[in-house]
């Protein structure tokens, strides 16, 4: 697996598991972001970046970021954005 497809792989699994909260459960801690080290599916060393904004106003729809890189290379890192409504979809 390339280095791309690795972070990929991280980045989407990181986003689904920052989008197992509903929209009440996440309104209680937006904004908020944090950024720890782990390790993508093929073991290498990442940082993972996650937060969760207010899309445009507080008390509407809430964006969720992710950005999975290596230590030494923000800037090759894979991004992934959804927005969770408050409605309760998932986009």
């Amino acid at each position: 697996m390339s280095l791309q497809e690795d972070l990929t792989a991280a980045a989407d699994e990181e986003l689904g598991r920052a989008l197992t909260l509903g929209w009440r459960e996440l309104a209680k801690v937006t904004p908020w972001g944090d950024t720890f080290e782990g390790f993508t599916p093929e073991g290498r060393d990442v940082c993972f970046e996650r937060a969760y904004l207010w899309e445009a106003e507080a008390g509407g729809d809430i964006r969720v970021e992710v950005a999975v890189y290596e230590p030494q290379a923000y800037e090759r890192g894979v991004r992934r954005v959804r927005s969770v409504s408050r409605n309760g979809s998932k986009e």
